[in-house]
């Protein structure tokens, strides 16, 4: 009875509103938006900006405060850190382009997607959901046009840990960032194959597996789709990595790409 209690109360969270603002701050910052040493909008403001109160804008910034990212000058308002410590900011900048850098990255983002696919499916609320779907139309729409699918690729996976309701979810992706996309031709770890029309065909049928379990609210179902997604993800990189030794070892000419 104690453990059907704890599922109903885990299935019924609703994320803080200071969770929200958490969130947008967070990224604005990751991504340049508010520069090191910009000072961000008064409590006033922001209270504007997401439609809340000062108290809530005051938790998001004690938050984000405590991570390092920003800091408060008594009567001069609150700046973005020079130096924020964020320990996860680092990560995308060291991944290299080895093929064996590209199968750790999907080791992390297993450990972290499958459990947000599930959290996602129990979690989401119909914006979030919303959202989800027209990240994956997105990437159908640029496919379809012959457009790089990289970033609607990289939304649909962002959408999904947004709806977790755990900003920790979309920290953590927001730090591996779109270097993770194999389809990106930002990718360090993009071939022609993986930018081909067939490999993202297959994308797309993946992500439809998952936007399904995650919509009919199954969330077993979602860590599943997940799974096989990023699965299949992991035996491309070590397909391409077995051909690198298999010409290596016959001598052959090593092939000018984006791999090595």
């Amino acid at each position: 009875m104690a453990a059907d209690t704890a599922v109903d109360l885990r299935i019924e969270r609703k994320p803080k509103l200071s969770e929200g603002v958490v969130s947008a701050i967070r990224a604005q910052v990751l991504s340049g938006g508010y520069a090191p040493g910009e000072k961000l909008p008064t409590e006033t403001r922001m209270g504007e900006l997401f439609g809340v109160s000062r108290t809530v804008v005051r938790e998001a910034i004690a938050t984000l405060a405590a991570d390092g990212l920003v800091e408060a000058r008594q009567g001069a308002g609150v700046f973005v850190k020079n130096h924020p410590t964020i320990t996860f900011g680092a990560i995308s900048l060291d991944v290299g382009n080895k093929i064996s850098h590209a199968l750790n990255v999907i080791e992390v983002r297993m450990g972290l997607e499958i459990e947000s696919a599930g959290l996602a499916a129990l979690r989401r609320n119909a914006a979030q959901e919303a959202q989800i779907q027209e990240a994956f139309f997105e990437f159908d729409r640029l496919l379809a046009r012959g457009e790089a699918t990289g970033k609607s690729d990289f939304a649909f996976h962002r959408e999904i840990a947004a709806a977790t309701n755990n900003s920790y979810y979309v920290e953590v992706l927001d730090a591996l960032g779109m270097r993770a996309i194999p389809c990106d031709i930002a990718s360090p770890w993009g071939t022609d194959s993986t930018l081909s029309r067939d490999y993202q065909e297959g994308l797309q049928r993946e992500h439809l597996a998952i936007l399904k379990a995650i919509s009919a609210g199954d969330p077993e179902a979602a860590r599943a789709a997940m799974r096989a997604h990023l699965t299949a993800s992991q035996e491309r990189y070590r397909t391409l990595l077995s051909g690198q030794q298999a010409r290596w070892l016959s001598g052959a000419p090593k092939r000018k790409n984006k791999i090595t």
